[in-house]
């Protein structure tokens, strides 16, 4: 099925002339796409619905909160396209196109420059040979964008040369393609030839999804994740906790529940990054813990095996526990491999966002770490 993509909100025949009127500021700044799929997924007498909440601009978005480099990814970056955050992994962004744009994407920055996008990688070769030198590299993570925007040829030609590096026993492809488009998925059995190809005995392909509300696992989608599995990639789901989408603890572990129905297991719940534009999206950090401890008391161990990070500039941050006083945070992966494992400590703070808003330390620990503040002093 050839789907039609809009980019414009002004050819939106659901909303009023108004709201294209004050929704065009929004996306004069902050790109909008989707296709005629996803969108017929809205039920447009709902406001609430979540997947208008996903995919639709909000004039919120122009609120004075955030930055586009969230995260600080320029600091890891090797070449353009080429970032190397954590030892064992290596970032390609391959794709600087996604079937739609989340409102809330923490690399909304890609999409202001679609005409020359300085993140894109374009030199293959030079990542390739950085990648060879570099036998820590187990990994390889294949993002964007969304690397199933590619057409299979190209796509394959990356991860050809990516699995004949010996070291490389991983190649993780980030998409969102089976909740935008399954059809992508569902109408080219060269995809799912290729994935049987190289996901082999000993090195494999995981495809690491991004499902953010049940709504989304239509009866399309699910068969695209069946196929995938066929084909012998390895499926997980990752998705942000996002204010009026998936922020209460039945809507969360609805999702949990039927993604380890499925077979796309939970891996990580991602506190939104305080990226520019994302307030209105944004949940507090200590109000996401308790919805996603409550959302996980309701499921199987087999749906709660995701863990809820932030991806901070330092790290991968696990929110590990709270009190009404404390707040418990652990690096769950550190970009400096001497963090792996530190413990934090802090008062509890129910405004803050990011670990960048904690600032008053608990500093009788009850393990033997060494204390490093990266709050404010």
């Amino acid at each position: 099925m050839r789907l039609k993509y809009l980019t414009k909100i002004e050819n939106l025949p659901q909303l009023s002339e108004k709201e294209h009127i004050q929704l065009k500021k929004v996306t004069e700044i902050f790109a909008f796409r989707a296709n005629k799929y996803y969108l017929s997924l809205i039920d447009w007498d709902n406001p609430d619905d979540p997947i208008r909440q996903i995919i639709i601009p909000d004039l919120k978005e122009l609120d004075s909160w955030g930055r586009l480099d969230s995260s600080e990814e320029k600091n890891y970056t090797v070449i353009p396209g080429l970032q190397h955050k954590y030892n064992s992994t290596a970032l390609l962004l391959i794709s600087n196109v996604c079937g739609g744009i989340c409102r809330y994407c923490f690399r909304k920055r890609i999409f202001m420059f679609l005409k020359g996008d300085p993140e894109l990688l374009r030199d293959l070769p030079t990542a390739l040979e950085y990648i060879r030198e570099h036998k820590e590299i187990t990994n390889i993570l294949l993002t964007g964008g969304d690397p199933l925007m590619l057409t299979t040829p190209k796509l394959e030609n990356v991860i050809k040369q990516l699995m004949a590096i010996d070291h490389v026993q991983i190649v993780r492809i980030g998409t969102k393609i089976p909740a935008f488009n399954p059809y992508r998925i569902l109408d080219d059995p060269s995809l799912l030839e290729m994935i049987e190809k190289y996901s082999t005995e000993k090195k494999k392909i995981y495809v690491i999804n991004d499902f953010n509300h049940a709504k989304e696992l239509t009866d399309a989608a699910i068969k695209s994740i069946y196929l995938l599995h066929k084909s012998g990639a390895i499926l997980a789901n990752q998705t942000p906790l996002i204010r009026g989408l998936n922020d209460n603890p039945e809507t969360l572990a609805e999702l949990l529940r039927k993604l380890s129905f499925i077979g796309a297991i939970p891996y990580y719940v991602f506190q939104c990054r305080p990226a520019l534009g994302n307030k209105p999206y944004a949940v507090p950090i200590e109000e996401g813990y308790e919805i996603f401890e409550q959302a996980k008391a309701s499921v199987s161990g087999l749906a709660k095996r995701a863990r809820f990070v932030m991806s901070h500039s330092t790290g991968k941050i696990e929110i590990v526990g709270k009190t009404q006083e404390h707040t418990y945070l652990k690096y769950h992966r550190a970009a400096d491999d001497e963090d792996s494992g530190h413990f934090m400590i802090f008062r509890s703070n129910p405004d803050a966002y990011w670990l960048d808003d904690y600032n008053e330390v608990i500093q009788d620990y009850p393990i033997d770490l060494p204390y490093r503040s990266y709050g404010p002093e």
